[in-house]
Protein backbone atom coordinates (compact mmCIF):
# COMPACT_ATOMS: atom_id res chain seq x y z
CA UNK A 1 0.00 0.00 0.00
CA UNK A 2 1.33 3.43 -0.90
CA UNK A 3 2.34 6.02 1.66
CA UNK A 4 -0.51 8.33 0.67
CA UNK A 5 -3.09 5.55 1.00
CA UNK A 6 -1.66 4.53 4.37
CA UNK A 7 -1.87 8.13 5.62
CA UNK A 8 -5.45 8.50 4.36
CA UNK A 9 -6.37 5.34 6.22
CA UNK A 10 -4.68 6.66 9.33
CA UNK A 11 -6.76 9.83 9.21
CA UNK A 12 -9.94 7.82 8.69
CA UNK A 13 -9.06 5.74 11.77
CA UNK A 14 -8.29 8.87 13.81
CA UNK A 15 -11.57 10.54 12.79
CA UNK A 16 -13.44 7.33 13.63
CA UNK A 17 -11.79 7.28 17.05
CA UNK A 18 -12.89 10.86 17.74
CA UNK A 19 -16.40 10.15 16.51
CA UNK A 20 -16.67 7.09 18.77
CA UNK A 21 -15.44 9.10 21.75
CA UNK A 22 -18.22 11.60 21.05
CA UNK A 23 -20.73 8.75 20.73
CA UNK A 24 -19.72 7.56 24.20
CA UNK A 25 -20.52 10.98 25.64
CA UNK A 26 -23.74 11.24 23.64
CA UNK A 27 -24.96 7.83 24.80
CA UNK A 28 -24.20 8.75 28.42
CA UNK A 29 -26.43 11.79 28.07
CA UNK A 30 -29.06 10.40 25.73
CA UNK A 31 -30.16 7.15 27.39
CA UNK A 32 -31.86 6.91 30.77
CA UNK A 33 -31.41 3.17 31.36
CA UNK A 34 -28.16 2.67 33.27
CA UNK A 35 -27.47 -0.70 31.68
CA UNK A 36 -27.80 0.69 28.16
CA UNK A 37 -25.95 3.89 29.09
CA UNK A 38 -22.92 2.16 30.60
CA UNK A 39 -22.93 -0.62 28.02
CA UNK A 40 -22.79 1.85 25.14
CA UNK A 41 -20.16 4.00 26.87
CA UNK A 42 -17.90 0.98 27.33
CA UNK A 43 -18.55 -0.28 23.79
CA UNK A 44 -17.88 3.11 22.21
CA UNK A 45 -14.69 3.55 24.22
CA UNK A 46 -13.39 0.10 23.25
CA UNK A 47 -14.09 0.85 19.58
CA UNK A 48 -12.51 4.30 20.00
CA UNK A 49 -9.28 2.85 21.39
CA UNK A 50 -9.14 0.26 18.60
CA UNK A 51 -9.53 2.97 15.98
CA UNK A 52 -6.95 5.17 17.70
CA UNK A 53 -4.37 2.38 17.86
CA UNK A 54 -4.92 1.70 14.16
CA UNK A 55 -4.42 5.39 13.38
CA UNK A 56 -1.08 5.31 15.20
CA UNK A 57 0.15 2.67 12.76
CA UNK A 58 -0.07 5.15 9.89
CA UNK A 59 0.34 8.57 11.47
CA UNK A 60 2.64 10.23 13.95
CA UNK A 61 1.26 10.33 17.47
CA UNK A 62 0.81 14.09 17.14
CA UNK A 63 -1.22 13.82 13.94
CA UNK A 64 -3.35 10.96 15.29
CA UNK A 65 -4.02 12.69 18.61
CA UNK A 66 -4.88 16.10 17.16
CA UNK A 67 -7.13 14.59 14.48
CA UNK A 68 -8.86 12.43 17.10
CA UNK A 69 -9.37 15.46 19.34
CA UNK A 70 -10.72 17.59 16.49
CA UNK A 71 -13.21 14.92 15.42
CA UNK A 72 -14.33 14.45 19.03
CA UNK A 73 -14.66 18.20 19.61
CA UNK A 74 -16.63 18.82 16.42
CA UNK A 75 -18.86 15.74 16.81
CA UNK A 76 -19.65 16.55 20.45
CA UNK A 77 -20.38 20.19 19.68
CA UNK A 78 -22.69 19.47 16.77
CA UNK A 79 -24.42 16.68 18.72
CA UNK A 80 -25.08 19.16 21.51
CA UNK A 81 -26.44 21.65 19.01
CA UNK A 82 -28.65 19.29 17.00
CA UNK A 83 -29.59 16.50 19.43
CA UNK A 84 -29.79 18.39 22.71
CA UNK A 85 -30.58 21.89 21.41
CA UNK A 86 -27.70 23.48 23.29
CA UNK A 87 -26.49 26.84 22.12
CA UNK A 88 -22.94 27.23 20.86
CA UNK A 89 -21.31 30.62 21.32
CA UNK A 90 -19.42 32.27 18.48
CA UNK A 91 -16.10 31.47 20.15
CA UNK A 92 -16.91 27.73 19.84
CA UNK A 93 -17.10 28.14 16.07
CA UNK A 94 -13.90 30.21 16.11
CA UNK A 95 -12.20 27.47 18.11
CA UNK A 96 -13.55 24.77 15.82
CA UNK A 97 -12.22 26.65 12.79
CA UNK A 98 -8.82 27.09 14.45
CA UNK A 99 -8.64 23.41 15.35
CA UNK A 100 -9.62 22.38 11.83
CA UNK A 101 -6.99 24.66 10.29
CA UNK A 102 -4.42 23.23 12.70
CA UNK A 103 -5.28 19.68 11.69
CA UNK A 104 -4.94 20.58 8.01
CA UNK A 105 -1.55 22.21 8.64
CA UNK A 106 -0.36 19.19 10.62
CA UNK A 107 -1.58 16.80 7.93
CA UNK A 108 0.41 18.70 5.30
CA UNK A 109 3.51 19.08 7.46
CA UNK A 110 6.66 17.16 6.77
CA UNK A 111 6.63 14.89 9.79
CA UNK A 112 9.18 12.10 9.54
CA UNK A 113 7.66 9.10 7.81
CA UNK A 114 6.77 6.35 10.22
CA UNK A 115 8.17 2.95 9.37
CA UNK A 116 5.67 0.17 9.99
CA UNK A 117 6.98 -3.05 11.48
CA UNK A 118 4.00 -5.09 10.31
Amino acid sequence: MGDVQLKKRGYIWAISAGFNAALAAISAKFFSSLVIKYGLVVLCNVVMWGCYVNSLRALSSLQATVTNFAANFLSSGFAGLFLFHESLPFRWFAGALSITIGVVILSKSSVDNKVSTD
